[in-house]
């Protein structure tokens, strides 16, 4: 069970090498995200909203999101972000997220490895995050999953 290909942390572990040896820097440095979820039993109603803080070529960047999700509003927040300096990445999309629990004899503090897998229509990549949050997996491998394209079209060109 894995992501494309069954090779779910190509993307991820591609990146974790680059940035180890020196061969990419960050295009952007993630300062911080919150994620507030809200449930209206009686309206029977439910949204998330999500507040992403982004160092992006000098300036910083705020923007908020809603979704129908924690990690709907993130994504959203995030690519809100950087759709201006970076516009291929409104061609990217979200095709697979899969979420499984590392350590489950720990109960409620066990960690969490978020699987994602992304499109732009041309290729396929999968990214993972793992913490001991689960919205805290799910950011960092939509991260690595947009970094990882936008490397990719750098390279490209």
């Amino acid at each position: 069970e894995g992501g494309v290909g069954g090779l779910e942390l190509v993307a991820s572990f591609e990146l974790l090498i680059r940035r180890t040896l020196g061969l990419t820097t960050p295009l952007f440095d993630h300062v911080e995200f919150e994620c507030v979820f809200r449930r209206d039993t009686l309206r029977d109603y439910e949204n998330c909203l999500a507040t992403v803080k982004l160092h992006l070529g000098g300036e910083t960047i705020l923007t908020v999101a809603e979704g129908g999700g924690p990690v709907n509003a993130l994504d959203g927040a995030l690519r809100q972000a950087l759709v201006s300096r970076y516009p291929d990445i409104a061609r990217m999309q979200l095709t697979d997220y899969k979420v499984r629990i590392i350590d489950g004899h720990r109960g409620t503090a066990a960690r969490t490895r978020v699987l994602i897998d992304s499109t732009d229509g041309s290729g396929e990549w999968s990214t993972v995050g793992v913490s001991g949050n689960i919205i805290d997996a799910s950011w960092r491998a939509l991260v690595d999953s947009i970094e990882y394209f936008l490397m990719k079209k750098a390279v490209a060109k």
